[in-house]
């Protein structure tokens, strides 16, 4: 068990990335509609069941908060018993940063775990609800609070990588940057190899104070031209990413401007990056070689796709710009000055280079080259 139209937006965007968050939904089971037969954990009172097939409809169709509901109530009529209906409505409380929401679910799970496994699972996410909480309202309560639950968490599953990570972004949020770093880094030796939060965790061991700032979420993606690529191996550089199709008239408006911007600042510390929320791969790969869109090319494939999830894209073309230290800056929708923003950003990244120390030359006979 190991990823943020105005203020509203971005507020949401910054919770929804969360790293720790992020690393939370990507450990949760994927979500199914009920079917006829109770699964293990679903649950089995007949009401109960004809609710949980109504909140998994609200999920399907995207009434989030209305499908929590639900599956809380069908939890109720299930004698309180129903981990799956608590797994679901927890995910996605999380999911559209109902905090205090997901919190509560949280502890109503508490009494129903049946191993040490187990809670030691719940009290991961009930310290996650109230991180995010804390990210959400600005109160040290709540970080102070989540670093309880992790102690716990880690107390009854020592093994749980994941609460480590969670443990040192909550410290980090409290200014206690030494602790967050031993935090990080036990992470680093705990978790998988594959993990993809290892990028992010390196960043942070070395830096804690960027755990409380609105990072761009951690991806890896691989290119149309088979590059492998992730937001922390592109530390050091501006990034700006744009979520568009083929089929969208203001995307290919724009097109001529984001070949312009790729193209001015060629060779600086700046790297294009779009994201296409196509699904046919044929067209979308003629569309780029046709348009000599040379810049980095990658196909998500429809609105639920990993980075446009990540991101929250409701709405196309949507352009994200992200600094050199991976902070999220800004969303861009049709805005002119564009070019101007990144341009300061791009010459502070320049300079941030420059002042780095020259790598010393190994001596002679050394085996360096």
């Amino acid at each position: 068990m190991s990823r943020w139209a105005g203020f509203v937006k971005h507020r949401k965007l910054a919770q929804v990335c969360a790293p720790a968050a992020a690393a939370l939904l990507l450990a949760c089971a994927a979500l199914h509609a009920a079917p006829d037969q109770a699964k293990p954990g679903e649950p089995t009172d007949p009401k109960a069941r004809k609710t949980f097939a109504g909140a998994a409809d609200w999920e399907k169709h995207g009434n989030l908060g209305a499908a929590v509901d639900d599956y809380r109530k069908a939890n109720k009529q299930d004698g309180g018993h129903c981990s799956e209906c608590l797994s679901r409505a927890f995910t996605l409380a999380m999911k559209t940063g109902a905090y205090k929401d997901a919190e509560s679910v949280a502890r109503d799970w508490l009494p129903i775990a049946e191993t040490d496994a187990d809670r030691a699972a719940i009290h991961f996410r009930l310290g996650m609800a109230l991180q995010g909480q804390g990210t959400a309202a600005k109160k040290d309560q709540f970080f102070t609070e989540s670093c309880d639950e992790f102690k716990t968490a880690l107390i009854l599953d020592p093994s749980l990588a994941a609460a480590h990570f969670a443990w040192g972004a909550s410290l980090s949020h409290l200014h206690q940057d030494d602790a967050a770093r031993a935090e990080f880094s036990t992470f680093l030796t705990q978790s998988a190899t594959d993990s993809p939060l290892r990028e992010r965790a390196a960043r942070y061991a070395e830096r804690p104070e960027l755990a409380r700032a609105r990072m761009a979420p951690p991806f890896a993606l691989t290119t149309i031209d088979g590059r492998r690529i992730s937001m922390d191996g592109l530390a050091g550089k501006v990034v700006l990413i744009d979520f568009w199709a083929t089929w969208c008239g203001p995307c290919r408006e724009a097109l001529p401007h984001l070949r312009d911007i790729a193209q001015k600042f060629q060779g600086q510390p700046f790297v294009v990056l779009s994201v296409s929320l196509d699904d046919d791969d044929a067209k979308w790969r003629e569309f780029v070689s046709k348009n000599r869109m040379t810049w980095l090319q990658y196909r998500d494939g429809k609105w639920t796709g990993p980075i446009a999830t990540e991101f929250d894209v409701k709405a196309i073309p949507a352009t994200f710009s992200i600094d050199a230290d991976g902070v999220l800056e800004d969303q861009h929708v049709g805005d002119a000055d564009i070019e101007g923003r990144l341009k300061k950003m791009i010459a502070h990244a320049t300079e941030e280079q420059n002042d780095k120390p020259a790598a010393v030359p190994a001596p002679a006979g050394s085996g360096g080259s």
